[in-house]
Formats: C-alpha cells, structure tokens, sequence
C-alpha cells in the first residue's frame, strides 16, 4: 500500500496534474513618514532621529488607510523612524511590530548626516544618479550590496507567511531597489522610481511569479504638486540618495 507521503499525483484530462498552486502571498513596501531632517540632511542610519509632528500625521493616516486590510504581519527596519511608522500600522491588527534587519536604510558611511546641497556637488554624487550599481558610499555600503540583501530579507519573509498580507516598514533607497529587481528593472535606472514618504508599494507572489500591484501609492495627488523649496525638489525628484532622509 502506497503511503501519502510517496502517493503518485493523480492525471487529469490534459495529463498529469500539475504541482499544488503556492497560495499568493501579498507583500506590501511602506516607505517611513517624514523627520525634521527629511530633505536638507542625508539622515542615514543616525540614531535618535524620530518622526516629525508632520510625520506622525502620515504615519497615522496611513495606519486608518490600513486598518480594513487583512494584515497578518508587521516588519520593521531597525530604525526609529520605521519602527514609529510601522507602530501606526501594527496597532490596528493587534499584532507585534518584527525587527528586520535586512531591510535597514543604506550605509552611507562619511556622507551620513550631510548636508544634501553640499554632496550634490561631488563627483561621486554624479555616479549614484547615472550608474548607482558602481558605486560604495565612502566608508559605507555598496548600493548592489544593499539591493541583495533588500531582496533576500523581503524574500525570507514571503517565505514565512505564505497566503498573507505582510507589512514591511522601510526606507527609499532599499524600497527602490527592491522595486527594481522585482520589475526586472537594471539598478541603474533605479533613479527613476520614486518612493514617497508614507507610501505604499505592493507586490503579489504567486504561483506564476512575481506581480507589481501599485507603486508609490500615498492615497492623494500631493506628489503632483510643484516644489516648494530646491530640497523639496531633489527629494520629490527621487534623485538623491535615500530621497533626501534616508
């Protein structure tokens, strides 16, 4: 008698059947909300830096955006300014908000804390907007570094609740790239994709492959709106690294 475990896989009409469907597992990437540093300082991975008034206005609205969703899962990058903004999330389904490591904003090394205008002006500043793959931040992180291990991280926790909705508070840069690998997009032309504090961008992983359901979704055209500031720019442009806070 043959046992479940070596059982043969019953035909069908058209054949043999196929291997059981992997149930869809929705992913969904949030960008942190806004500091006091957003857009004049590369904040980076500083300490101590917390969401602004206006930030925990976003990180608030964005938790009643998704207060219907099915959430099974809350991660968190091991930041202030994520964890906050994931806790905004998290208290609505009544579950833990879950340290990852993985998915931590870029090691900028001696940019960290900068002021953007004045890193604007260097070379190397040229070379993370036309070819970011080449470039490693000095004293710091290369930023294909950072893309693998953005994806590994995002992909263990597919891995881990499959069938659910996960949560995964993050950052631009990590956010972008890992919109670039799943789209089948090179790394650099990753510039392009704009990653708005607060906003939402979602992925489906099923059995067929990976699915993007929206991207940059702030639940409002305020991103249309022209710039108030030259920072204000550099940042809603998505053209520096960590969109102006990384």
């Amino acid at each position: 008698m043959t046992t479940p475990a070596t059982a043969p896989v019953p035909a069908t009409a058209s054949g043999p059947a196929s291997a059981p469907a992997v149930p869809t597992t929705h992913l969904a990437l949030v960008r942190h909300a806004v500091t006091e540093q957003t857009g004049p300082l590369l904040t980076g991975r500083s300490p101590g830096v917390d969401l602004s008034e206006e930030g925990r206005a976003q990180a608030e609205a964005l938790g009643r955006r998704m207060a219907a969703l099915p959430v099974g899962a809350v991660y968190a990058s091991p930041i202030e300014r994520t964890t906050q903004t994931a806790e905004a999330i998290a208290r609505h389904h009544r579950v833990p908000v879950r340290r990852l490591d993985g998915v931590v904003e870029a090691d900028y090394g001696e940019w960290t804390g900068q002021r953007l205008e004045d890193l604007a002006r260097t070379d190397l500043w040229k070379l993370v907007q036309r070819t970011p793959s080449r470039v490693t931040f000095p004293g710091g992180e290369a930023v294909a570094t950072m893309q693998t291990r953005m994806v590994t991280a995002l992909e263990a926790v597919v891995a881990d609740h499959p069938g659910e909705l996960v949560v995964v508070v993050s950052h631009a840069d990590p956010i972008k790239a890992a919109i670039a690998h799943f789209t089948g997009l090179h790394l650099d032309l990753f510039q392009r994709i704009v990653v708005s504090p607060a906003s939402v961008t979602a992925f489906a992983f099923g059995h067929h492959g990976v699915a993007m359901i929206k991207c940059n979704d702030t639940g409002g055209l305020d991103d249309l709106k022209p710039p108030t500031t030259a920072s204000d720019g550099a940042a809603s442009a998505g053209a520096v690294p960590g969109d102006g806070d990384a």
